[in-house]
């Protein structure tokens, strides 16, 4: 192990950096390999593990659909007068309940992204959000087993809105055999044959989130249903089920599940202080975290007072409750300023859709069914507040935070938008100037030069600023440089003028790589930009010869590609990827870096890169914290590009320049 370590003498700090992020990676992936190995040890898959519809993938709703058909056909080939109508609300109430753990994802990383009162100051990263991608499983397993239900049972026809005495008898029913019976299971679960069979697979999150609640192979669930059913079945066969009690119930259960696996603590201290009786009837999230840190303590399912009389509630319940309502003393280091560029891509933001959030961005048909969504909640962010928070990370002692201004690309378009959004990304930096921040990174068009002068703005109309404004140009530039094929003698230069592509242009003309532009006027402009010197590197000419092409800002039409030779490499000079014409070209990604093992808490994919990968412009801003420098990186300032590329290496980020 010592001989993956650097032996040579440490001259400066960066070779110090080299060694110090080495280390890091190093105990980083021996703590994953050992975690992953006892959970390989542990988990032996039982009888009915998998999921009957796993292999459809995201076409398993379709095992709904002879179910729903048979429904409504049935509804609306019967009589008016005979009409029942409680079949036809299984998939109405199907909806609600996927649309319910939504909300509780949603809240619970918003939440997590901002409080300073997490429970387990863990992190969550990509094997627990696939592993937890299925959440909506049992919903299907339990519509179908309610279809049957309601076509063999006597008394599902029919129903009335509401029993009050079906609602007191459901009560009951849950506080005595419900809980009594999910108690006694539960703890046969961990017995090893069942949880290495079963219930490990659940366990597998230590930090956990809501849907966390509802991870368990097919087997377990079918266990679950039936208990559940206990109550249900009851009232059906003493005649005093309601559709609004089977509802509730349904609904107490999700409610109760979800936010019983928040990482923060939902309920506050006087509910419990006014009505002391609550510690044993309801249960906290604190109180359930500490069962998926000890395993055998804090058994109960909603209701601890089973806990209590069989002596299993673990010793520290109550001063975690009490730590987990403290606020922590954390100071947020690093801000990466962002905005969703398209409708669909708001869904990619972490705090929406888990699943789409984890993979790269891209278009989605679906999606479209449901653009009113983000209209209407950016439209809430933007009359209540100016940004919100998406996500948060953690490397080493290095607190970081994206934040998303609620506009879309399009709006960054709009001239009558422009001085709206000014006073959004203003207001952003003074509240995380206020708040103690390090350093802000303009991400995206937040920088636009066009926009705000790449920030410079900013700082004319706060000259005294404490935290340190970076737009990122000198690592794009140092990432750009460094795709760049060995042996190129010219590049082509397409799109807008811009802060890296003037900067970019100047260094390739100092190493001798022409620089060819089709349009005299950006000849023109980049000439303003460079010595004179160098303009003999500078070449007018549409003869779209040239095999590496440089692409910043603005659209690169089809049919420019086209002229392309073959194998030309088109490497992105901007924060936006161009549309991929040609399968005999190569495609580069935008300017972006693989992030160290170390920086923790990554369980979302920035836009369209991959999984574990950082635009340079938000990678610009962690190492500019790292290395404490005072400087404001914006408006027509550049760092010393070598020095930020060599600080970037030395962090253990590395370059992603291949396709």
């Amino acid at each position: 192990m010592l001989s993956l370590i650097p032996q040579w003498p440490l001259k400066n700090k960066h070779d110090v950096g080299v060694v110090r992020a080495r280390i890091i990676d190093i105990s980083t992936y021996l703590f994953q390999e050992d975690k992953q190995s006892r959970r390989r040890m542990a988990s032996r898959p039982g009888l009915m593990t998998d999921w009957p519809w796993q292999k459809l993938g995201s076409f398993k709703y379709v095992v709904l659909a002879p179910w729903v058909a048979q429904s409504v056909y049935s509804y609306l080939t019967t009589e008016e007068r005979e009409r029942d109508i409680t079949n036809l609300l299984i998939f109405p109430s199907l909806l609600w309940r996927l649309l319910h753990g939504q909300l509780w994802i949603s809240l619970a990383r918003y939440q997590t992204a901002k409080t300073k009162q997490r429970i387990v100051n863990k992190s969550i990263e990509f094997e627990q959000v696939d592993r937890e991608r299925n959440w909506d499983d049992q919903i299907i397993l339990n519509a179908i087993l309610y279809y049957i239900g309601f076509m063999y049972l006597p008394g599902t026809s029919r129903m009335p809105l509401w029993r009050w005495d079906g609602l007191v008898l459901t009560i009951l029913l849950h506080m005595g055999p419900v809980e009594f019976i999910y108690y006694w299971f539960h703890r046969a679960l961990h017995h090893h044959f069942l949880y290495s069979r079963y219930h490990s697979h659940h366990h597998s999150s230590i930090v956990t989130e809501p849907i966390t609640a509802v991870i368990h192979p097919f087997a377990e669930h079918v266990g679950y249903f039936l208990l559940f059913s206990i109550p249900l079945l009851t009232m059906l066969f003493t005649g005093t089920a309601s559709i609004g009690v089977f509802t509730v119930y349904l609904t107490y259960i999700d409610f109760m599940n979800y936010m019983g696996h928040c990482n923060f603590e939902l309920v506050p201290k006087w509910v419990f202080n006014i009505f002391p009786v609550l510690k044993y009837l309801m249960y906290t999230p604190s109180f359930h975290s500490l069962h998926h840190t000890q395993f055998r303590t804090n058994y109960a399912l909603f209701m601890p007072f089973y806990d209590y009389i069989y002596g299993t509630v673990d010793k520290s319940s109550d001063k975690l409750y009490e730590d987990s309502l403290r606020e922590r003393e954390e100071t947020t280091d690093v801000v990466h300023l962002i905005h969703p560029t398209t409708l669909q891509s708001f869904y990619h933001l972490p705090p929406a859709i888990a699943s789409l959030a984890s993979q790269p961005y891209s278009s989605r048909w679906y999606l479209s069914m449901f653009s009113p969504i983000p209209y209407g909640l950016m439209s809430f962010t933007w009359i209540f507040g100016s940004t919100f928070t998406v996500e948060r990370n953690v490397f080493d002692q290095l607190k970081m935070q994206t934040w998303a201004i609620p506009r879309f690309t399009f709006h960054y378009l709009s001239p009558t938008q422009k001085d709206a959004i000014n006073s959004l990304i203003e207001n952003a930096i003074l509240k995380a100037e206020n708040e103690g921040v390090k350093v802000l990174s303009l991400g995206l068009l937040n920088q636009a030069k066009q926009f705000n002068g790449n920030g410079e703005l900013y700082l004319q109309k706060h000259s005294n600023l404490k935290i340190r404004i970076v737009d990122g140009s000198s690592l794009a530039v140092a990432l750009v440089l460094h795709s760049i094929p060995q042996g190129t003698k010219q590049v082509l230069l397409k799109g807008n003028m811009s802060k890296v592509v003037c900067a970019l242009t100047m260094n390739l003309c100092q190493r001798g790589i022409q620089v060819v532009v089709v349009c005299k006027d950006t000849l023109d402009k980049l000439k303003l930009r460079i010595p004179t010197e160098l303009w003999i590197n500078l070449i007018l000419s549409t003869s779209y010869t040239e095999k590496v092409w440089l692409v910043g800002d603005g659209e690169l039409s089809e049919k420019e590609q086209t002229r392309a030779p073959e194998g030309t490499h088109f490497i992105p000079c901007s924060q936006f990827p161009p549309q991929k014409v040609r399968k005999d070209c190569t495609y580069y990604s935008t300017p972006a870096m693989l992030i160290p093992k170390a920086l923790q808490n990554v369980y979302s994919c920035e836009n369209w890169l991959p999984r574990r990968v950082m635009s340079a412009w938000r990678v610009a801003g962690i190492v500019h914290a790292l290395e404490g420098w005072d400087v404001h990186e914006c408006g027509d300032t550049m760092l010393d590009i070598e020095k930020v590329w060599s600080a970037s290496l030395s962090h253990g980020f590395h370059p992603m320049v291949t396709p």
